[in-house]
């Protein structure tokens, strides 16, 4: 991974990691959507993309359950 810096105007630090990670398992972010929602989360693909961006808050709850689908890849 390469290393990036984080605006200042960035909501959260873990949303290049969450895109980087879900990019490197070649999924979407509507199947990490769909993926989030089955583990209960009330999430879009939209709250998705703002999350890799920066412009979402991510709590850490949903760093949890988007751990969880990554492990539920591999």
């Amino acid at each position: 991974m390469s290393k990036k810096i984080i605006s200042q105007n960035s909501l959260n630090i873990a949303g290049n990691n969450i895109k980087q990670i879900r990019k490197d398992k070649k999924i979407t972010q509507e199947d990490l959507c769909a993926r989030m929602q089955v583990l209960g989360f009330k999430i879009s693909r939209s709250d998705i993309s703002k999350l890799e961006n920066g412009s979402r808050f991510i709590t850490d709850t949903e760093v949890l359950g988007f751990s969880k689908c990554f492990k539920a890849l591999n």
